[in-house]
Order: structure tokens, then sequence, then C-alpha cells
């Protein structure tokens, strides 16, 4: 799933309304949260920004290195193996100046998109569409795991042994630790909480279609995910937290299974 298609269907859901406070105070929290996927990306750039600066500074003192090895070679104070070396630290230097270089333009993209994206008060903000899109995973997950006929058809969506299913609840018990408690939110929590959730929705898109693919099927791209979104809208806050604790279960399951690495026997 496209994580920015599900991202542009929240925008279209109500948001709920809450008490706001008339003060000073109030309306900038308000402001906060709704400029909190802006903020966090302008972080990130920033942290982008100083990494890039320092892969650039990294790739020019491995240029200076080659350079004073081979002149070195030259003198026969160096061997052949060091000024080899000495070139594969440049490439390898100049291929992580490339890389960040990369990220910083992607992310300053982000940072345009989430400036103009910044929502109004009749739309829910950055982070009530992020908890949304947990909630739609953890909503077609439990189709799985509450309907027999797709229990008898897919098992391995609820074999914890089976390694994208095994890697899917990884994903989910990252994404439990790291959404947030009710409250003030530091863009770092939230930036921290996207990627655990865009983790999970490519984790569970791979689990699926393992599961898909073992039962002799293909799973269209994509397939399901507007249907269990509407299914959110619908859905109870109790049965919102019954599918969370169906998840907390499943993971603690998960951890205790014999030779997981995470608990258990494997202790």
């Amino acid at each position: 799933m496209d994580p920015l298609l599900l991202a542009e269907f929240w925008w279209a859901v109500p948001a709920v309304a809450g008490a706001v406070g008339v003060g000073a105070w109030g309306v900038h929290r308000v402001n906060a949260e709704r400029r909190l996927a802006y903020d966090a990306a302008r972080i990130e750039l920033r942290e982008a920004v100083a990494a890039a600066t320092a892969a650039q500074n990294a790739a020019r003192v491995a240029r200076a290195d080659l350079a004073r090895m081979s002149a070195d070679r030259a003198a026969s104070r160096a061997s052949l193996e060091d000024v080899n070396r000495a070139r594969r630290d440049l490439q390898t230097a100049q291929r992580d100046a490339k890389a960040s270089s990369a990220a910083v333009k992607a992310l300053r993209v982000r940072v345009a998109a989430a400036r103009t994206e910044i929502p109004s008060r009749s739309e829910p903000t950055p982070l009530e569409r992020l908890r949304a899109q947990h909630d739609t995973v953890l909503v077609r997950w439990m189709q799985y795991e509450t309907d027999p006929a797709r229990l008898i058809a897919y098992p391995t969506m609820s074999d914890a042994h089976a390694p994208a299913t095994a890697a899917f609840l990884a994903a989910l018990e990252q994404a439990q630790q790291n959404r947030p408690a009710p409250g003030k939110v530091a863009p770092a929590e939230f930036t921290a909480y996207r990627l655990a959730v865009v983790r999970l929705e490519r984790a569970f898109d791979d689990a699926e279609e393992a599961a898909h693919a073992a039962a002799g099927e293909r799973t269209p791209p994509g397939q399901g995910w507007q249907d269990a979104a509407q299914q959110v809208i619908t859905l109870s806050a109790d049965a919102l937290d019954r599918a969370a604790a169906a998840a907390a279960s499943a993971i603690a399951a998960w951890r205790e299974r014999p030779g997981s690495g995470n608990g258990g026997n494997a202790r």
C-alpha cells in the first residue's frame, strides 16, 4: 500500500470534535498539533543536512588520504594495497555522501508538502490521521484473526513462525510502543511513530502477500485498505480498544514462542 494514498483518504475523515480552550495557550496547542507533521519534517531535514555535511567532509578527507597515499606509493613509502584501501574508502565515502544528498532533497520535498497540507480546524490533525492509519492495519489484521474462512484459507497470517508474519508482529509491537499517549506530542515522537506506522503497513502487505501466495493466490496492490479505513470510521472506541488488546496478546504470544529469540525457551 502507498502510505500517501491512505493519508490522502484520511483527509476526508471528519475530525472528532474536542473541547478547545479560548485562551492563548489552547490556541497555540491546537496550532502546534496541526503543524506537527510540518515541524517534524523540518527537524528531520535539519538532521539530514547535518548528516550530509558530515558525509561530504568525510569524502573530502578520503580524497585527500588517497592523494597522500598515492604520493607515498610513488615515493615507495606505501604499498599498492594501501593505495587500493584508500581508493575503496573514498568510493564508500562518496556513496555515503551521494545517499545523504538524496535524502536531503527528498526531505525538502516532504517539508514543502507538509507545509501545504497543514489541516484546517475541520480536518483531522496529522497525529489523528496517523493513528487512523495504525488502526486500519489492526482492523485488517483482525479480519484474518476472527474470520473462520480466512483462518482456514490463509493460516500463515496467524502463524508466528512464518517469517513474514513474524516480521509483521515485530513491526506491530514497535508501532504499539511508539504510539503516543494522549497529550502534547513532540515532533521527534511524531517522527518515530510515523516511521513505525509506515514500516507496519509495509510489513502487513508483505505478510498478506506471502499468505495469499502460499494459498496459490495473488493479492492485488492496495486491496482492502480503503474498506478497512471505512470500517475504522464506523467502529467504536471500545472495538478499537479490543483490537489493540488482541494485538497485544498476539505480540506477547509471539515473543514467548520457542526459538523466537525474544522470550520463552529462547531465554
